[in-house]
Order: C-alpha cells, then structure tokens, then sequence
C-alpha cells in the first residue's frame, strides 16, 4: 500500500471512475480499478472509455509524481493522446503505470500500460503528449 502522506491527488473524474493508487514503484504511482458498473462496457468487460481514463489517469500521475520530485509545478494540458486496445479488458482488476520518455521544460511525452493479471500481456497502451504552462 502507498505511504497515505505521499499518495498523489486524483481527479474527480478519476474517482468517479473508481481509480485509486494501488502502490508506488521508483516514485510513480501504479493505479487500479476494480470492475464493476462505473466502468462495464459489454457485459462482462470494461468499456473502452474506462480503460482510455485508467491509462491517461496513470500517465498524468507518473508526470506530476516526477514534477514534484523536480520541484516544478506546472499545469497539465493534452496535445494529443493516442491508445491502442490490444485485448478486452475482463471482469477482474485493471492496473496502469506511466513512463515518461521525455520531460523537457514545456512539453513531456508519457507512455502508458494497463493490463490485468499478467503485467506482460497488456490489455492496452497509451503514448501522450502533454503541454505544461
């Protein structure tokens, strides 16, 4: 479990969707959500709306994680964010981390991994683009 003086702030729209952080590795936090109506799709499965805002959640969360450690702030801003669904997410927990590729002084790139029982058998992928002002 994630030390509850250092666990990042979610959105509202993260917590709507019932994402928590689950643990932090190397400083970046691992997000989670358990299935249920929030986030069904098809019976049985997650929708893919739910699955896009776990990898965008867990990429926002890996960028601030490392702009605290930098003592920066800045606000986040999407240029683009492309996701790739490589298999349906089922009705068990789903978790995503972030890794940042690039982090300049206005711009980062982030990508992103769900997946669900098997950490190297992702059910999706994410690379983001993000403006900080």
């Amino acid at each position: 479990m994630p030390d509850p003086d250092h666990t990042p702030q979610l959105s509202a729209y993260a917590r709507a969707l019932g994402i928590e952080v689950h643990a932090i590795e190397d400083g970046v936090p691992v997000l989670t959500v358990d299935f249920g109506p929030n986030v069904e799709g098809r019976p049985q499965h997650y929708h893919g709306g739910a699955t896009a805002g776990l990898l965008e959640n867990a990429g926002y969360a890996a960028l601030r994680a490392r702009l605290v450690e930098e003592g920066r702030e800045a606000q986040l801003k999407p240029v683009n964010i492309t996701v790739q669904y490589l298999s349906a997410g089922k009705a068990q927990p789903s978790f995503a981390i972030g890794r940042i590729t690039r982090l300049g002084r206005r711009n980062a790139n982030v990508t992103v991994e769900a997946w669900q029982k098997d950490r190297d058998r992702p059910i999706a992928t994410a690379i983001m683009n993000i403006l900080m002002g």
